[in-house]
């Protein structure tokens, strides 16, 4: 089976991984790679979750869906993403959510024995593992931290408070897209903005695409206290 190196290689469980070094890793393994069209269902809530999904091209939607028809996006997965990492390990050993092919996707799967015997024979592989674990863990704290908010100003205050603790400015450049943000507050991205545009009304921040500029930091810490 031949690997599209550059696909692989966005995927962080294989930083810093030579393509030498990754040809013979998938060498002595069985990974399976399969492709989906747009809207086909790659895993069921409920399904036993026996591997890691690497997303080699296109992009997938977590979904949770509700008796009603409706649905939520959870998380937005593209090129290089991984899901199931957590989940393989885990007693449930089940998906939580459904998994759906947003577009015409193509991903690469790696079954839970071979994530051991792999991680076991290349150092670097097992650091990123864990890397990856431990990140997944730090980003689920900081959801439930939101959760614990009332309102979506409540929650926007605290990120901006923590990300002007960590870059020590005023002018904060945001890591991730607005879509993003929203999904890690949990929020809908419209109320998102809206809630923005209100801020920046009231004086307290000043926004542009990637970047927001406190204003006013005593009144974004009065909504926390």
């Amino acid at each position: 089976m031949s690997y599209s190196m550059d696909k692989l290689k966005k995927c962080v469980l294989f930083n810093n991984i030579t393509e030498v070094e990754l040809l013979e890793i998938l060498g002595k393994i069985m990974p399976q790679t399969n492709s989906y069209s747009k809207n086909e269902t790659i895993a069921f809530e409920g399904d036993e979750c026996t591997s890691i999904g690497i997303v080699l091209e296109g992009s997938i939607e977590i979904q949770k869906l509700f008796l009603s028809g409706k649905a939520m996006t959870v998380n937005s997965l593209n090129a290089g993403d991984i899901f199931g990492e957590v989940i393989v390990f885990s007693k449930m050993k089940s998906y939580p959510s459904t998994i759906i092919a947003s577009s015409t996707s193509k991903i690469l799967f790696i079954n839970k024995s071979d994530i051991v015997k792999i991680c076991s024979l290349n150092d670097i592989l097992l650091n990123n593992f864990m890397e990856l674990l431990s990140n997944k863990i730090l980003l689920l704290n900081k959801k439930i931290k939101n959760l614990s908010f009332d309102t979506i100003r409540e929650k926007i205050c605290s990120y901006i408070l923590e990300e002007y603790q960590k870059q020590k400015r005023k002018d904060i450049l945001l890591p991730f897209s607005r879509k993003e943000m929203a999904d890690l507050l949990g929020v809908q991205r419209p109320s998102l903005s809206r809630e923005f545009a209100k801020m920046k009304d009231d004086g307290l921040i000043n926004f542009t695409k990637n970047k927001i500029v406190i204003l006013d930091i005593n009144s974004l810490e009065d909504y926390l206290f």
